[in-house]
């Protein structure tokens, strides 16, 4: 089969006759609270409001989840991306393991969630091993698991030779987390808008919202030639632009590159261990490798700053072929193996690595979802966020993923 480049999995094994589809906004609307934005993060807010009681309406200017949640690898993480120690470090040891526990919690109510709902999108549960490749990896990663065992966090250490049987990499050992996931985020996405829609959340495609107003009882979109009146505005666009392009100062535009191989044969699988956990190397930046329920490898990587789009195609076509000479050098049995899909996923992430969620100073009426990252967790610790401030019941350890954080640093 031919590679595919530029194309997601997720959408091309979609059935295109049987993609959902939502009306187009066709009048003018007043509803308490508006959600900008109709990837994952944003279905599963507009769920969450519609299951606790809140009168919802999202708005997405293309169709639902074609952006970046389908263009992403799929994975939840229940670890912030950045290590522990160099949370402890920025932010110290209460609100480093805040972090931690809320990410983790995140990552754990998202699968039961995704369960509860019966929603179809391929979930499946797994451990998270870092890989120490050389003795001074080991020595990092090693103390990384002292200072979680000191905040009580879960993590145990691997050997060489467990390495080697739950994944096949060569290495010194490694550092298991529990509580990660893998799932196809289009379908997840989808299975989320259309329990919110049974819930009551209006779902609107193709609606494009070109400006915000607030004023002192709320806010006014506009959406074409229509209005939209909402108590609350809910920002889930992942980036600050080009509605707030103030806030861009905040967050690096990225990207990250994937590869997914055919369906392997068995030797090559019996050659990757037990292949049940999602492994995340110590290169900068950091590779992930999970195999998918069909037995395929799912490779991502060479994460850099986004490139324009007349460099895209050569950028996949280098980038692609970079990360299967990486992934080779990983697993030697691929020998051979060609992708069958070669793809990016843009994201965009905060200046400390951290999710920018809930208010904004400077915007009455406004809740952010912003700078989330690559991973799924995070859409869903925005949306326990986002409900606690619509009700005003927010939580202490609410305002760590605030923009309040850069103000107290200055």
């Amino acid at each position: 089969m031919p590679l595919r480049y530029g194309q997601s999995p997720w959408l091309a094994q979609y059935p295109k006759t049987r993609r959902p589809a939502y009306p187009k906004l066709s009048a003018p609307l007043e509803i308490p609270v508006a959600i900008v934005g109709g990837g994952l993060t944003g279905c599963v807010t507009a769920y969450a409001l519609a299951a606790a009681g809140v009168r919802t309406a999202l708005f997405e200017a293309d169709r639902i989840a074609t952006g970046a949640t389908a263009q992403a690898a799929g994975m939840i993480f229940a670890t912030p991306r950045v290590d522990y120690l160099t949370l402890e470090t920025a932010h110290g040891r209460r609100v480093a393991r805040a972090l931690w526990q809320d990410t983790r919690r995140a990552a754990l109510d998202a699968q039961a969630l995704l369960r509860r709902l019966k929603v179809r999108c391929n979930l499946q549960p797994a451990d998270a091993i870092v890989a120490a490749r050389t003795d001074a990896e080991a020595k990092v990663l090693r103390k990384e698991l002292g200072a979680l065992r000191d905040a009580g966090i879960d993590g145990a250490w691997i050997t060489a030779k467990a390495l080697a049987q739950a994944t096949g990499l060569e290495g010194v050992g490694g550092l298991k987390t529990p509580g990660h996931a893998w799932l196809d985020p289009y379908r997840a996405a989808h299975g989320l808008a259309r329990a919110a829609a049974v819930r009551g959340a209006a779902i609107f495609e193709r609606t494009p919202i070109s400006a915000v107003r607030h004023g002192r009882s709320g806010v006014e979109l506009a959406a074409g030639k229509f209005r939209i009146k909402a108590g609350t505005i809910i920002v889930a666009t992942g980036s600050a632009a080009p509605l707030f392009k103030a806030l861009a100062r905040h967050f690096v535009e990225a990207e990250i590159y994937a590869v997914l191989t055919p369906p392997l044969a068995a030797n090559v699988r019996r050659a990757a261990g037990t292949r049940k956990a999602i492994v995340i190397d110590r290169a900068e930046p950091p590779h992930r490798l999970c195999w998918t329920a069909d037995d395929r490898i799912l490779w991502t990587g060479a994460d850099q700053p986004r490139v324009p789009d007349r460099l895209r195609t050569a950028t996949l076509v280098q980038r692609t072929g970079q990360l299967m000479y990486e992934l080779l050098v990983a697993l030697p049995a691929i020998s051979g193996v060609q992708p069958e899909y070669g793809w990016h996923a843009p994201w965009s992430r905060s200046v400390d690595e951290l999710p920018f969620i809930g208010l904004h100073r400077n915007y009455p009426h406004h809740l952010f979802a912003l700078g989330l990252g690559t991973n799924l967790a995070a859409a869903f610790l925005a949306s326990r966020i986002l409900v606690r401030a619509c009700q005003g019941a927010t939580d202490k350890s609410d305002e760590y993923f605030g923009f309040a954080r850069i103000a107290s640093r200055r």
